[in-house]
């Protein structure tokens, strides 16, 4: 594939940012041409051979600008490969074990055809905002969680696809 990919994700405190540019970075690293961008700013995805979309969850929903970034793109994103990522469990069992995606991610999967998902742990550190985050942090339950060599392995394997 000679064309560009587009990672893109919807993050309230910026954890699910970084695993998108580690994604990115990734890619880049097998060749490819990478722009990443949060899905609230995206204006079209025509210019992108394929496309990267990533959401926090918060209450087993993906993140509203990634829920909003897939319905407003929803065509063009039919006509092209589309992968899906989510982050968010505060606990290792996203390195443990496959996580299937939420009820909403797994339609529009199904709805584009997306060639794969993964879910990544999440990150919740004392600086995050919102009154959850701090009831979550108060009870004891923050912490890093992404594991960056599983996302660069499921990155390397988008780029396999590509590739052929």
């Amino acid at each position: 594939m000679t064309g560009t990919v587009l990672v893109t994700y919807g993050t309230r405190n910026g954890s699910t940012a970084h695993i998108a540019e580690s994604i990115a970075d990734t890619l880049r690293e097998k060749g490819l041409t990478v722009e990443t961008m949060e899905a609230a700013s995206v204006p079209f995805v025509t210019r992108y051979d394929a496309v990267v979309i990533g959401g926090a969850l918060y209450a087993g929903r993906w993140h509203k600008d990634a829920r909003t970034f897939v319905r407003r793109h929803r065509n063009d994103l039919a006509e092209r490969p589309v992968w899906f990522f989510s982050s968010g469990p505060l606990d290792t069992s996203a390195s443990g074990q496959d996580i299937p995606p939420v009820r909403g991610v797994r339609h529009a999967m199904d709805e584009l055809h997306a060639r794969g998902h993964a879910t990544f742990g999440g990150c919740l550190d004392t600086d995050a905002d919102g009154w959850l985050a701090r009831r979550i942090l108060h009870s004891g339950k923050g912490g890093d969680f992404r594991d960056f060599e599983a996302v660069e392995a499921w990155a390397a394997g988008i780029a396999g696809e590509l590739e052929h």
